[in-house]
């Protein structure tokens, strides 16, 4: 019980914290996400799994079920599937594209900074080691659920917000197609 208000509250703080940065965030958590049953016995609880061809994440919590959310994932010839971690968990993160989102649209900024309403990376991003990937939120909120991405996964500014809150350094990220 502590936990869940461990979360609350530090989503509560963090909602605060970026409203003075200038990022939107909706104080009252995720609402894109939903308790669905989840019996796949490969994964444990704690996991992330991204299931693309479904355009969902899977926060597997045991017990046969699992947090779901909506995402927008990599766009045909930029998905990606494998194992990784998160190696990184950054609020409210300055956006340096990467060579090939530069090459294809040279008019980018080389950095864009955190808070910016131009800054693709949202409200928060779990970055992952593999590639120059994360998951992260999104300042297009209707990319959510299409092919949009250079390979990094998008959610809602509120979803991503409360994964940040669940999960920590080393969590293990499973993606397929």
């Amino acid at each position: 019980m502590s936990h869940q208000f461990n979360g609350f509250r530090w989503l509560a703080v963090t909602a605060v914290a970026l409203s003075f940065m200038g990022v939107t965030a909706i104080p009252q958590g995720a609402t894109a996400r939903e308790i669905v049953a989840f019996r796949d016995a490969d994964y444990p609880a704690g996991t992330i799994v991204v299931r693309t061809g479904e355009r969902r994440l899977y926060y597997v919590m045991g017990d046969g079920r699992a947090l779901r959310y909506p995402v927008g994932v990599g766009k045909v010839g930029k998905a990606w599937a494998g194992r990784a971690m998160i190696d990184g968990k950054h609020l409210s993160p300055a956006w340096s594209p990467p060579a090939d989102v530069k090459r294809d649209n040279p008019h980018l900024p080389d950095v864009i900074p955190g808070g910016s309403p131009k800054n693709p990376m949202g409200a928060a991003a779990l970055t992952l080691n593999v590639g120059q990937y994360a998951i992260h939120g999104t300042n297009v909120p209707s990319s959510i659920g299409g092919f949009v991405s250079y390979g990094c996964i998008r959610m809602y500014n509120q979803d991503v917000l409360d994964l940040y809150g669940r999960v920590s350094l080393g969590t293990t990220v499973i993606v397929t197609r």
